[in-house]
């Protein structure tokens, strides 16, 4: 499947009201049945992750996210993270500062 190509989720609906207090962010409806397909479809690990994005005319849509990670996962060592024991820089002091004039 291409990157680009769009998988729309069949059987969910989102709408934005903007009469809504502003803790309100907007409503999610799902059509059972096919919410259900879809999900059976398109599950990984149990999981079914959905975009909710804007289309050019403003109304909102959920889009299958395809997002894959490549499996590489960032290794910290200790050399790589700050150390208590690392130099302290001595703060500037007025008396200290080079002016520019």
């Amino acid at each position: 499947m291409a990157q680009d190509e769009k998988i729309f989720a069949d059987g969910f609906s989102f709408k934005r009201s903007e009469k809504a207090p502003d803790f309100v962010i907007g409503r999610l409806s799902m059509k059972v049945d096919e919410a259900v397909a879809f999900i059976k479809t398109h599950q990984k690990g149990g999981w079914v992750n959905l975009n909710v994005k804007q289309a050019r005319s403003g109304n909102y849509y959920m889009e299958l996210d395809t997002f894959e990670p490549s499996g590489k996962k960032p290794t910290w060592t200790a050399a790589s993270t700050p150390s208590a024991s690392a130099p302290k820089q001595k703060p500037i002091e007025e008396d200290d500062a080079e002016l520019p004039f």
